[in-house]
């Protein structure tokens, strides 16, 4: 008899979790989401097998409970919950990028004979929505789970369990070791991208000639900007202690440099760049970290009508996928420079082989 699950927010984490799940277990998954539209068309593709917009329905009953919904609709959620008579030794879990505020809150939960576990799988996409939901977005990714106080070792087990279809790597942290290395390795570069592209725009916002010229790698390494400034605002202030703390360490590290440039300080300017060069060449190429991988490779090629389709109608005749595609340069006399975005590193090495196979000049940045 199917096992019942509940799946709050409809959404790519939670429609991707709920795939992953049906993969390895015979479940009944039903869906909670405001959006009645979303709800409909995640039954439609499969992802749930009932629909509702009451999640004391939905958790009544449910072995598992998923809270895939923003941070501070998790703490709302967890409330809810408080309030509903739910199976005893039933999970919870929720995929947030903060950890802290929300194990505290949950830890009344386990007054109630249900166990909490945090969690949050470090991948996403650059779609959104259920429809773009993959059983394998999460596949060698990290997941951490934070356990709140008291939580036993065999809960631990059982939820990786329940989540071995996603095929991530699971990792067991504080909720404080959670927030600093997150807000770290993924939160602070956002507010940095974001800085970046502000000074731009403050400093030169009449100017025409500075957006043509960002448009090439300034974009490229600021695209984590483009998130979603709500998803960001609700991160921050979840977890601004950490935030603080690692502000009030740049700024120190800015006045150093400062301070070598006022100084002239040639040698220690060599040397900020070169430990920094040092330290990032060392960091793993081909293994996902906290902030989503991106899989591009640049093409050479000449300026001629058609060239693009042919590059694309190569691949696509390989039955290899790309999910962007930029035209760098296109000159008249000189090579032009493709950009073209993989999902996987393994999509991108059977383009790059492709390609030279026609004779096109590729590289990898690294």
């Amino acid at each position: 008899m199917p096992r019942n699950i509940c799946v709050v927010g409809m959404g790519l984490i939670g429609g991707s979790i709920a795939l992953s799940i049906k993969n390895e277990h015979d479940v009944h998954i039903t869906g909670v989401d405001i959006d009645e539209n979303q709800l409909r068309l995640a039954r439609s593709l499969g992802v749930i097998d009932e629909d509702t917009t009451d999640i004391s329905t939905a958790a009544a009953d449910a072995e598992l409970i998923i809270l895939a919904v923003p941070v501070t609709k998790t703490e709302v959620m967890i409330e809810q919950l408080l309030g509903i008579p739910l199976r005893q030794g039933a999970i919870v879990t929720d995929v947030g990028s903060t950890k802290k505020r929300i194990v505290e809150k949950a830890d009344m939960l386990h007054e109630k004979g249900v166990e909490f576990v945090g969690g949050h799988p470090m991948a996403g996409s650059h779609k959104s929505g259920v429809q773009a939901a993959k059983a394998h977005l999460f596949e060698n990714a990290f997941y951490v789970l934070t356990p709140v106080q008291g939580t036993s070792a065999s809960t631990i087990v059982q939820l990786q369990d329940w989540l071995k279809g996603t095929r991530a790597q699971f990792l067991e942290l504080t909720a404080d070791q959670h927030d600093e290395l997150a807000g770290l390795i993924s939160h602070f570069p956002h507010i940095i991208a974001a800085g970046l592209v502000q000074q731009v725009k403050n400093t030169h916002k009449d100017d025409s000639l500075v957006t043509r010229m960002a448009a090439g790698g300034f974009r490229d390494i600021t695209r984590i900007a483009s998130a979603s400034p709500v998803m960001w605002r609700d991160i921050l202030l979840h977890n601004k202690q950490v935030m603080l703390d690692l502000m009030n360490q740049w700024k120190a590290q800015m006045e150093s440099v400062e301070a070598m440039l006022e100084e002239e300080d040639s040698d220690g300017i060599l040397e900020y760049f070169g430990s920094a060069k040092s330290f990032r060449d060392g960091l793993p190429a081909k293994e996902q970290g906290v902030l989503p991988s991106h899989y591009d490779l640049f093409v050479d090629v000449p300026d001629h009508p058609g060239v693009i389709s042919d590059v694309t109608g190569m691949l696509a005749e390989s039955g290899i996928s790309i999910i962007n595609i930029r035209i760098i340069e296109t000159r008249e006399d000189i090579m032009g420079v493709l950009q073209l975005t993989f999902r996987s590193d393994q999509e991108r090495l059977e383009g790059k082989n492709r390609l030279e196979q026609a004779f096109y000049e590729t590289y990898i940045m690294n």
